[in-house]
Parts: structure tokens; sequence; C-alpha cells
């Protein structure tokens, strides 16, 4: 029992992942394009080849929103000395 609703969870979460990129691939196509009939094609274009063709790559967004939202400070205590190492001069 616990088995199949936790595979239903999982589809319905991704489900809403879909639902959620898709609008917000629409806005951004909208916003560069100016044309929502153009945007809305596109869009369903996008999300077709690659949520539906693909269903693993719905979780890159939520991980790539992890990464950066919880370990972007990680990436501020490398110091930048301004300098080019010896290997990389010309």
């Amino acid at each position: 029992m616990l088995e199949f609703l936790r595979g239903d969870i999982w589809h319905n979460l991704q489900i809403v992942l879909g639902i959620v990129y898709t609008i917000w691939i629409y806005g951004w196509f909208k916003k560069q394009l100016g044309s929502a009939k153009l945007s809305v094609i596109l869009t369903l274009l996008v999300v077709y080849l690659t949520f539906f063709q693909y269903p693993e790559l719905i979780w890159l967004p939520v991980i790539f929103f992890i990464v950066v939202n919880f370990f972007s400070g990680m990436f501020e205590k490398v110091p930048s000395t301004g300098r080019i190492p010896e290997h990389l001069k010309e």
C-alpha cells in the first residue's frame, strides 16, 4: 500500500512541477518575443521535448534551485586574487 502511495505522490509532484515550468517558460518566451501565440507554440514544443521525452529532467531545475539558494555562500569564501596561474600565462 505504501509503495502505491509513494508512486502516486512522486507522479503528482512531477505533474505540478511540469505545470510550474510550463508557466515559467511561457512567461519567459512572451517577455523575449512579445507574441503570445508564438510563445505558446514554443513553450509546448520545449516542454514536450524536455519533460515528456525525458521525465527525469524535471528534477534538474529543483536541484539547481537548491544549490543556488543553499550553497551559494560556499563560493563567496573562495578568495579571488585576480592573479593568473603560471600554467595559464602565454
